[in-house]
């Protein structure tokens, strides 16, 4: 199984973003600490338009460093991700739902989750520590969220040190826990030296412990001056034992992990006043996890020689006797035999004495995970060897869900496809069923429901408990005309060919395997012709098809590669250029049997092919726009005046039309913005009003429309978002909302050639996305809508999408079915059951006893004649939670769908 560590494709995104794109500004669905950001006024026609949002299932595809049971409440369970967000546990789907899809393009790095709570004297409440490096790579700063509706809404507090949920030591944990007895008391395990936090106010307002002796000094490589692998990565995690307070009163033990091989675990005694070395402890190790069984008094630590989640050459367990001090080793192996550290670690609260482990970096022939009935004394493991290389397994394992996990693979004995797992730092029983446990690992979330079956004999069964959390970390996207309607270059796990966006594919693609797809591309006027390349330990880096994707065949490649690098494919399918990384751009005819340098291009340059004249491809560098009209075998400079010289720049061709393209790109801190070319690239011109944009790709014509739909990720009119044009950006109209983000999203964007509206756009740690108009309107309003008509005709949806014990969430989408464009709108209903707005997002709320009133915010006071506005809030209930039975827009009454 591939690592899906990332720093590889996460970093990438990362160091491209530190250009300057980032001002202080609060999450569009939180409240933050620092300023809100402020709109501009716009000048260009910006108008919106309700899309529906889902992820084009692959199912996992990414490490999951953490997942935490609610201890008071069954079936309540989260689970955190190393760059793509936090999600919870939704029993009646066995699915999980994503919480952070509201994190905005400013503060991206709140997509890393290196830590969660979920506070067992009130479930309603979560909390998650934000953050994705410590390094300048993200330049904001970490924060701890807090939720009172189990993360339908987020309130953020802004920690004075950045946070490393994609950092070296991230699966060690938890580092952020709530104090069982006294739920306003938190502790935050900080890296970089910054030591241990408390908060006294429920997550709200947060101090550092002074008298907490020990801020670790371990770090995965002091001789790495990039920050990253020499940041020390400080308090690991935080353990209460609950026995020794009461309800309302805090907490008098605390146990602290440390990354510090000489003393990795300290504890207080009088509810965290003062702290203390136990004396005893082991030492060479760093204590990954701290678990306490109170029904025995035992604390449990699981140790590795390095901070993991992917190294890890020596481990143990020891324990710790709470009641007397006695320290022992109750390790499942000898020192001697272990090549592995220790990590994932979980007690059964239903079977005083029973725990588990994992050797979380045991890569062949797997991992490895160990179960005690006897409070360690004795062990048994998952699988052994009957006579090597044979194994014989004490459980099943069915990935018919998720068949790509095969890896599609063949291995010999002793490894087998699929396998238990790598990176396996997270490993929890249910603490209501001993038959339930879930682990993470690289690439997914494996669970049982039979895991008793393990103690008496017979085999439990191991699946894929993963639905609904989308980990990929996405590179280019294409939509062919023909064919599949998706071909995807994913970091990790290479790749799919989506042949329906709801479905799982059986397989990534192969032959070759790429461990991280850099860029694909098909034939335009031939959609069977494929060309993909990519990142890989050795040759090949290049892959062919000709099937669309369905089957591939590897290409030869030039000496030096090292990098999967931009290609593109002639429009006819005739030839390639390709500019892999540690070589120059190369060009070939047929299937690159043989590879020629081309000439008047730099290295590096990033490439392109004309859609329409399939002996024109296209490049880009540094500021210089470069054209070749020979397939690809020489270049010559065209555009340079007023282009981006720095950031990233993304450029593409318009299908169908010779030297129409369009050009992405730049930075804040220079020039930035979108351009247009109609001449090949000879001249382009700045559009208007786009400030900042960043990918750019094409769709389906709206009807009537003689241009293909044009889609950006940008900054139009003073508002981030994903923007749609059906009339070449003459005017512009937001299909995202505030609640629909995903953090940074500006590798790839591209609409569907056969679909009308359809988006697709890359995310870097949620998967692919993809959107679909809920309004029925076929064109973007014009420069000037006009004023709201008096009685506009109206439709309104109102969907509850979440509801607990004294809360909920609801979606709303008004529909402008009148005959005039909507120039600002309130909408007016009463409840009928005493509901409360809480928090509303996309529209400004309003509320006096029961009536209450949504009115627009900047972005989407214009609707045109079919287009919709949507907006959503989280409320207050006590009993029903009846559905308005009437909308009033502009005085007049709307249809309720």
């Amino acid at each position: 199984m591939h690592s899906s560590a990332r720093p590889l494709a996460a970093l990438l995104a990362a160091l491209t973003l530190t250009a300057g794109l980032f001002a202080a500004g609060a999450p569009a669905s939180a409240t933050a600490n620092d300023a809100a950001p402020t709109t501009k006024a716009s000048d260009v026609s910006l108008a919106a338009d309700t899309y529906d949002w889902k992820n084009v299932r692959i199912d996992g595809g990414g490490f999951v460093p953490g997942i935490v049971f609610n201890r008071s409440e069954k079936n309540l369970a989260y689970a955190r991700t190393d760059i793509g967000g936090a999600y919870r546990w939704d029993q009646s789907g066995k699915r999980w739902t994503p919480l952070l899809d509201w994190v905005d393009w400013d503060h991206w790095g709140w997509s890393g989750v290196v830590s969660l709570a979920s506070d067992s004297a009130r479930p309603d409440n979560v909390y998650a520590a934000v953050g994705t490096y410590t390094n300048s790579w993200d330049p904001t700063n970490g924060a701890v969220l807090r939720s009172s509706d189990r993360g339908a809404s987020w309130k953020a507090s802004t920690l004075p040190f950045k946070l490393g949920g994609n950092m070296p030591g991230r699966g060690m944990g938890e580092r952020l826990a709530v104090d069982p007895n006294k739920n306003s008391v938190l502790y935050l395990g900080a890296p970089s030296g910054k030591g241990l936090w408390r908060s006294t106010d429920s997550g709200v307002n947060w101090s550092k412990v002074t008298a907490f002796p020990n801020p670790g000094n371990y770090s995965q490589d002091p001789s790495d001056t990039s920050g990253y692998g020499n940041d020390n990565q400080g308090i690991v995690w935080v353990t209460f034992d609950e026995r020794t307070g009461s309800a309302g009163s805090a907490t008098r033990v605390i146990y602290v992990g440390v990354a510090d091989k000489a003393n990795t675990v300290y504890r207080s005694t009088d509810g965290g006043a003062t702290w203390s070395r136990i004396a005893g402890q082991p030492t060479g190790y760093l204590a990954h996890k701290g678990v306490l069984d109170s029904s025995s008094g035992y604390l449990y630590l699981t140790l590795s020689d390095t901070g993991g989640p992917y190294d890890g050459g020596k481990g143990r367990i020891w324990r710790y006797a709470t009641a007397t001090g006695e320290w022992k080793d109750v390790s499942p192996v000898a020192e001697a035999d272990t090549y592995y550290g220790f990590s994932g670690l979980s007690v059964d609260r239903q079977q005083p004495g029973t725990l588990m482990a994992t050797a979380y970096s045991s890569w062949w022939p797997d991992t490895q995970i160990f179960r005690s009935t006897n409070s360690g004394a004795t062990w048994t493991q998952a699988w052994d060897y009957s006579s090597y290389p044979n194994r014989t397994n004490r459980f099943t394992q069915d990935v018919s869900s998720v068949p790509w996990l095969t890896w599609g693979a063949n291995p010999s004995p002793p490894e087998t496809t699929p396998k238990l797992g790598w990176m396996t730092e997270a490993l929890e029983i249910d603490p209501f069923d001993s038959n339930r446990m879930m682990y993470g690992t690289g690439a997914t979330v494996y669970g049982t429901e039979n895991l008793k079956n393990w103690d008496s004999g017979s085999q439990f069964k191991i699946t894929p408990m993963v639905k609904g959390l989308e980990e990929t970390a996405v590179n280019d996207l294409a939509s062919p005309p023909s064919g599949a309607p998706l071909l995807s270059a994913l970091g990790d796990i290479g790749g799919f060919r989506h042949t329906a966006l709801d479905t799982v594919p059986g397989m990534m693609f192969t032959s070759p395997n790429l461990t991280s797809a850099t860029s694909l591309d098909f034939a335009e006027a031939s959609p069977n012709t494929v060309v993909r390349v990519g990142d890989a330990d050795a040759a090949p880096h290049i892959g062919f098809s000709t099937d669309n994707g369905a089957n591939w065949f590897q290409g030869s490649e030039p000496s030096g590669v090292t990098g999967g690098g931009t290609v593109a494919a002639a429009a006819d399918g005739s030839g390639f250029v390709w500019s892999p990384v540690g070589a120059g751009v190369q060009h070939t005819t047929g299937y690159g049997s043989s590879w020629s340098a081309s000439t008047g291009i730099p290295a590096g340059a990033t490439v392109e092919s004309d859609r329409k004249n399939p002996k024109k491809f296209y490049g880009y560098r540094g500021g210089i726009f470069y054209v070749s009209t020979d397939g690809g075998a020489t270049f010559t400079t065209k555009a340079s005046s007023g282009l981006p010289a720095e950031g990233n720049v993304r450029f593409k061709a318009v299908p169908g039309t010779e030297g129409d393209v369009w050009l992405a790109g730049g930075s804040a801190t220079g020039v930035y913005g979108l351009w247009h070319s109609t001449d090949s690239g000879a001249t382009f011109t700045k559009l208007p009003g786009v400030e900042q944009a960043d990918s750019v790709g094409f769709g389906k014509a709206a009807a009537g429309a003689s241009y293909q739909t044009l889609f950006v990720t940008a900054k139009i009119g003073g508002v981030r978002g994903i923007f749609r044009s059906t009339n070449a950006g003459a005017s512009w109209t937001r299909i995202n909302d505030d609640a629909h983000q995903w953090g940074w999203i500006g590798a790839a964007i591209t609409g569907d050639p056969r679909v009308y509206g359809r988006v697709y756009v890359s995310t870097n740690g949620r998967g692919i996305m993809y959107g679909d108009s809920s309004g029925s309107g076929g064109t973007d309003p014009g420069t000037d809508p006009g004023n709201p008509p008096a009685g506009a005709a109206c439709s309104v949806t109102y969907v509850v999408t979440n509801q607990w014990n004294d809360g909920f969430q609801a979606d709303v989408t008004v529909t402008n079915t009148g005959t005039k464009a909507l120039d600002g709108w309130q909408l007016g209903w009463t409840f009928p059951d005493g509901q409360r707005i809480t928090q509303m997002w996309n529209a400004v709320s309003g509320q006096v006893g029961a009536k209450a009133t949504a009115a627009n915010v900047s972005w989407n006071g214009k609707v045109a004649v079919g287009a919709s506005a949507g907006f959503g809030f989280t409320g207050t209930l006590s009993g029903s939670n009846g559905r308005p039975a009437a909308f009033t827009l502009g005085g007049a009454a709307c249809t309720v769908g």
